[in-house]
Formats: C-alpha cells, sequence, structure tokens
C-alpha cells in the first residue's frame, strides 16, 4: 500500500462542506489540509482538539483543549518522574463553552478557561508558546521550536464520505520553560526536553477504539521521533505511522502489528511492521476513566522508553533511550 503525498494545500471538505473532499485523502509532511469549514454540518460528530505533551528528565507534562460540538473537555497534567507523584485538573463543560480553537494549525491561539483551570496555546512563527494552570499552585510555561525543514505527519483518515478525520502528528520538537507545583519552580532544560503535538480535526464515529505511540529524543547523534498508530485507521487504507530521523520524516504505509498486555500495561510492548521493529519499556501508566453516560472513555498512557531499529530505502538506523509513551484508549464520544 502506498499513500499519496499530498504537497498543496486541500481543503477536508467538498461543496458546502457536508462529506470529505476525497482530493484531501492522503499525508504531508506540512499541515496542509484546510478544515475552516468543518463545523457548518455535521454537529455532534465534530471533534476538534489540541494536545500537547512534553516531557523533560524531571517531568511530564500535558495539557488538551477540545471541543465534541455538545462539550468541551479539557484537562492540564503534571508528573514528577523522580517522585511519581502526578497533579492535574480536567474539566466536562457541558454545553461547550470557554473554549477557542483556530479553524486551521497555527491560525490563532487556542484557549480553555473552565473551573480552576485555563490554558492558552499561542503560536507565533516557528515557535509556539504553552501555559498551563490549575487549582492555583501548578502551573507550567514552555516554547516550543520547530526546526527549519522540520517534517511533521498530517493525515486524512476516511472512514466514509461523512466521517474522517485530519490529524497532525509533530513529534521531536524542542522544548523549554519551567513547571510550577506546590511552590516550586523547575526549569525546563533545553536540548534534553521534547513535545509532541497531536492537532487533530474531524467527523468521528460514536464509538472507537485506538492505539498511539510517540517518542523523542537523540540517539547515537541523530535525532529520532517515533510516531505510530493502529485500529481507528485499520481499513481506511490511511496510517499513522512514520519515523522521523534528523528531522525527515520516513512515512510507513503498512497497518503496524502492535503486541502488548493490556492486563499488564507496564510490560513492555512491541511495535513492528514496515520497517520498524520497535520496544516499549513502560515506566509509568496514566489510567483515566470517565463515564458520563453519553460520553464514557478508557484510557491507558504508558510512559517509558523505545528502543529498535528502522530501515527504508533511505534510511537505517537503529535507536535507543528515547523517551515517549503508548496508549490503549476506548471512547464513546
Amino acid at each position: 500500500m502506498i499513500e499519496r503525498e499530498l504537497t498543496d494545500i486541500v481543503s477536508l471538505t467538498a461543496g458546502d462542506g457536508r462529506v470529505l473532499n476525497r482530493d484531501a485523502v492522503g499525508w504531508a509532511r506540512r499541515p496542509l489540509v484546510d478544515t475552516s469549514r468543518l463545523t457548518r454540518h455535521g454537529w455532534g460528530r465534530n471533534k476538534r482538539w489540541e494536545y500537547w505533551n512534553v516531557m523533560t528528565p524531571t517531568h511530564i507534562l500535558a495539557l488538551t483543549v477540545s471541543s465534541l460540538d455538545y462539550a468541551a473537555v479539557h484537562e492540564v497534567w503534571i508528573h514528577d518522574r523522580a517522585a511519581q507523584r502526578s497533579w492535574g485538573r480536567s474539566a466536562t463543560v457541558l454545553p461547550a463553552r470557554g473554549v477557542t480553537l483556530p479553524p486551521n494549525l497555527d491560525a490563532g491561539p487556542a484557549r480553555a478557561r473552565a473551573s480552576r483551570l485555563a490554558i492558552d496555546i499561542e503560536p507565533a512563527g516557528d515557535t509556539t508558546r504553552l501555559r498551563a494552570s490549575f487549582d492555583g499552585d501548578a502551573s507550567f510555561d514552555v516554547t516550543v521550536t520547530r526546526p527549519a525543514d522540520h517534517d511533521c505527519l498530517a493525515v486524512v483518515v476516511p472512514w466514509s464520505a461523512r466521517r474522517f478525520q485530519y490529524t497532525v502528528k509533530d513529534v521531536a520538537l524542542p522544548a523549554t520553560g519551567t513547571v510550577t507545583v506546590e511552590g516550586v519552580t523547575h526549569a525546563i532544560p533545553a536540548g534534553e526536553s521534547w513535545a509532541v503535538l497531536d492537532h487533530g480535526r474531524g467527523r468521528w464515529p460514536y464509538d472507537v477504539a485506538w492505539n498511539w505511540g510517540a517518542g523523542s529524543g537523540v540517539s547515537d547523534g541523530r535525532t529520532i521521533g517515533i510516531q505510530v498508530g493502529g485500529r481507528w485507521t485499520d481499513g481506511t487504507g490511511s496510517t499513522e505511522n512514520g519515523v522521523l530521523v534528523d528531522g525527515r520524516m520516513h512515512k510507513i504505509s503498512e497497518d503496524l502489528r502492535w503486541e502488548y498486555d493490556i492486563a499488564r500495561p507496564l510490560s513492555p510492548w512491541r511495535i513492528h511492521g514496515g520497517g520498524l521493529d520497535a520496544t516499549f519499556v513502560p515506566f509509568h501508566d496514566k489510567v483515566t476513566r470517565t463515564n458520563l453516560g453519553v460520553i464514557s472513555a478508557r484510557t491507558d498512557q504508558c510512559f517509558g522508553w523505545w528502543s529498535g531499529r528502522f530501515a527504508d530505502d533511505e534510511v537505517d538506523v537503529s535507536f535507543e533511550g528515547v523517551a515517549g509513551w503508548a496508549e490503549d484508549v476506548h471512547n464513546r464520544w
């Protein structure tokens, strides 16, 4: 299977915005797909979000700003890796309010305001500033830099003419800044801290499950980014799989094989296929269980270390000690 690479700007939807534009189906190294007409139709099925994760030598940081049409769902999370302590706040706002999401990636700020929680995502040229705070005593302020000629992995996944998703996964982005918890401020050191973006715009089925894995780091002098997924893309002809090597995305158009035991999520995972053979060894499972009737979610997001090898016609690299995560998710939304 060979996916079509998009090289020009294209609209996600066709006509008046009711259906998928088949010309948008493919993948790109830049965020070329225009999603500005998405919310004109399909109310209740439109899902829009910005998720950022930052891994530092001492902490893991995450924020989510999202709108599901009928609800705004946000989260801020901080994890101290040495102490194995976590702080966080999530908010589900019905109906959706207090949320701003730009029509396209980097077309403007994303913001969320809810009880005891505030998030601001502010793009400016080749940088993005992430600010989040909750409960009055936990916050972070991170600047993410997108290096010149750095590829992302942008993919349109077509379930049907009326159900489709545009995702931008951007891995191995340098980050710096500060994180403050309980009155103590910690530096987010440049050269040792990495950010990952998940930008999503689409119309989703109600019941869906997925795997997602991401990793960022330097191994043997080369900057490595891992971006892998599965289940939700099965049978669509699209995948969100690729390996970034020194800023160049190497697309994997095959479905990968995920081998793990969800009953023992901290045991090693293996993900392989399409020239990739990777092992993921977790050290922490971020468990989320939500059941609000119409909305429910089950997530095991395991953080740890990637190692393995990737080879295609352009590169042959081995890697180890690449920090990141692998997750198993089932949503009804």
